[in-house]
């Protein structure tokens, strides 16, 4: 039996070229409370971009080469010890731990508190473009508090965590504005959207409504300080996971001394963000989704009950992973894409 697996990776940061599938990568064996899944799907997001490009190598190094890949889902194939809660043969979805990708790879090791039951509404190659987008809307929606009777402004509506958010916050009975382009505009109002703001056309600073509860999934600087911020009402709140970093954002992953560092530049990058903010008394805020299965099951149940949809921009097979990309970085995308492995693996674990 094969030890080596079949994989995307990259040999160094950099552009479309640094990545190639590999088949010679070691199988990983599940530790203590450690899964190991055969993958069926993975899903790209933009941070597996920025990743490669090495924009978070200062704060999440890799030991080069690296399989790429935030989320998969896939069939239990072994379970480590004292796993509890998850047998061989169950298929799963998992966001993978911040410190850590493989994705990628037709198996991969995962603590069990980070996997959750696939949906069984859906195909599981689907279900992999849930974990990290879902979680990070779900995450946000929390920080923001948004419950029945709020009226929220969502950017970069017809995005991957954009549908999410729109939907989750109309589950919640929220009253949702979004951002959208003509393109777009019939994604966010089949996800729920109230009403739609054609961001080429219309500038959300002259909306006569001012918004307390902004979250922002499309970023830019730019937009931020004179769109977002003036469209927010004073002493609203900004939650963001595309605009400016903000310091304190990676102090539990960094010793002392380098989130001082860190801290300082994050301090320097996000200051007209952050004093635009303030002119404004609006609390602007940049959040790092967390890993979280139980939060994860939560999403997959509202898929299985009706009340959540994962829209699918497109699907590609391994041998096609740099077209995948290329969809990715083009940021044309609607929606989720997905890199889907063969329905039996090249390698077998031992």
């Amino acid at each position: 039996m094969s030890t080596t697996m079949r994989a995307v990776v990259f040999t160094r940061y950099g552009g479309p070229e640094v990545t190639q599938v590999s088949t010679s990568v070691p199988v990983p064996q599940p530790k203590k409370g450690e899964v190991q899944v055969r993958v069926a799907a993975g899903g790209l997001n933009p941070i597996d971009w920025h990743q490669r490009a090495g924009e978070l190598k200062a704060i999440m190094p890799y030991k080069l080469p690296v399989v790429a890949g935030n989320e998969f889902s896939g069939e239990v194939s072994l379970l480590g010890e004292d796993v509890t809660g998850f047998a061989i043969g169950d298929k799963v979805i998992c966001r993978v731990r911040q410190d850590q990708m493989g994705g990628l790879g037709e198996y991969v090791v995962m603590p069990a508190s980070l996997l959750a039951k696939a949906p069984t509404s859906i195909p599981l190659t689907d279900a992999a473009g849930l974990p990290l987008a879902g979680l990070t809307a779900l995450q946000s929606l929390d920080t923001l508090d948004v419950k029945a009777g709020d009226r929220i402004l969502i950017t970069g509506g017809a995005g991957g965590v954009g549908l999410f958010g729109i939907q989750l916050a109309k589950i919640r009975g929220a009253h949702v504005t979004t951002t959208a382009s003509d393109e777009g505009k019939p994604y966010v109002l089949k996800a729920g959207a109230d009403e739609v703001i054609n961001y080429k056309t219309q500038k959300l600073s002259e909306l006569s409504e001012k918004f307390t509860k902004v979250f922002d999934a499309a970023g830019g600087d730019e937009a931020l300080v004179h769109e977002v911020i003036p469209a927010t009402a004073e002493g609203g709140h900004i939650v963001s996971i595309a605009g400016a970093m903000t310091p304190g954002l990676f102090d539990s992953f960094l010793p002392g001394w380098k989130a001082m560092l860190v801290n300082f530049g994050l301090g320097l990058k996000s200051r007209k963000v952050r004093n635009a903010a303030a002119a404004r008394k609006v609390n602007y805020q940049y959040i790092f989704m967390r890993p979280d299965g139980t939060q994860l099951q939560h999403l997959a149940n509202l898929i299985d009950e009706g009340k959540l949809v994962i829209n699918i921009d497109s699907r590609f097979k391994v041998a096609d992973y740099a077209k995948a990309y290329e969809r990715l970085e083009s940021g044309r995308s609607k929606g989720k894409i997905i890199i889907e492995f063969d329905e039996t693996p090249a390698a077998v674990p031992v």
